[in-house]
C-alpha cells in the first residue's frame, strides 16, 4: 500500500498543527456562512396543508412543530413504498439519533414522504426508526415549495399561525448531518469513493455503491 510518509511523533505534530490552521480557517468560513443563512429571506407557505401522522391521524401543518418554533424536515424518497427504498435516504435516517438538545432550542426534526402512511409504516418498522415520520400524500406541499421527487432537507419557521420556509438543501448539502460520512472524512481512507482525492493505491469504489440497507450487509 502506498502510505503517506511515516515520521516521528514530533514531525507528525508539526504537520498536524499546520493542517489545524487550515481547519480553523474553514471553521470560521462555516460560521460566516451560518450567519448569512440566518439572514436569508423566507417565504410563507400555506398553513392549511394536512398530513397523516405516524399514528394514522390527520394533523395540520402547525402540529408538525409539536409546539416548537422551528422545524427541520428530511424529505425521504419513497416513490413506491417498501418496494422502492432509497438507500441514500435509508442510510441517512440510520444516522439520526435521539435529539433532546435540539428540542431544548425550540426545534424539531421529522421525516416526511409523499407516500401514504400505509406504505411508510412497513419501512419504518423494518429498520426500527423512531424519528417521527409524516405523510404529505396528496396535500400539495411539495408542489408549493418546488420540491420534485428527490430527497431534500427543509427548514421551516412558525410565527403564530404563519409558517415560512427559511432554508433548503439537497445532494451533498445534506452530508453534514451524516455522522458516518463525517467520521469517515477524518480517517486515512476517507469515504473510499472514486471522486475523492486520495493517495495512489488507496481503496476506492464508485460513489455510494458500497452502501447497503442496514439489514443487507
Amino acid at each position: 500500500m502506498n502510505r503517506p510518509p511515516v515520521v516521528s511523533q514530533q514531525e507528525w505534530q508539526a504537520a498536524r498543527d499546520e493542517l489545524l490552521v487550515k481547519e480553523k480557517v474553514l471553521t470560521h468560513a462555516l460560521d460566516a456562512l451560518a450567519a448569512e443563512r440566518r439572514r436569508l429571506p423566507m417565504f410563507q407557505v400555506r398553513a392549511d396543508h394536512r398530513f397523516t401522522a405516524p399514528d394514522g391521524g390527520t394533523v395540520d401543518f402547525a402540529a408538525l412543530f409539536d409546539g416548537k418554533r422551528q422545524l427541520v424536515v428530511y424529505h425521504f424518497m419513497l416513490p413506491a413504498g417498501a418496494d422502492s427504498i432509497c438507500g441514500g435516504c435509508a442510510t441517512f435516517t440510520d444516522n439520526i439519533p435521539d435529539l433532546p438538545h435540539l428540542a431544548a432550542r425550540d426545534t424539531r426534526l421529522i421525516l416526511m414522504a409523499p407516500a401514504p402512511q400505509d406504505e411508510i409504516e412497513p419501512v419504518r418498522a423494518r429498520f426500527g426508526w423512531t424519528t417521527p415520520w409524516y405523510s404529505s400524500h396528496g396535500n400539495g406541499l411539495y408542489e408549493e415549495i418546488g420540491l420534485g421527487g428527490g430527497f431534500a432537507l427543509s427548514v421551516f419557521l412558525r410565527d403564530g399561525d404563519d409558517i415560512f420556509r427559511t432554508y433548503a438543501t439537497t445532494s451533498r448539502g445534506v452530508d453534514r448531518l451524516r455522522t458516518d460520512f463525517n467520521l469517515l472524512d477524518l480517517t486515512p481512507y476517507g469515504r473510499q469513493e472514486a471522486w475523492e482525492d486520495s493517495p495512489e493505491g488507496w481503496p476506492q469504489t464508485p460513489t455510494m455503491q458500497w452502501l447497503r440497507l442496514r439489514d443487507e450487509y
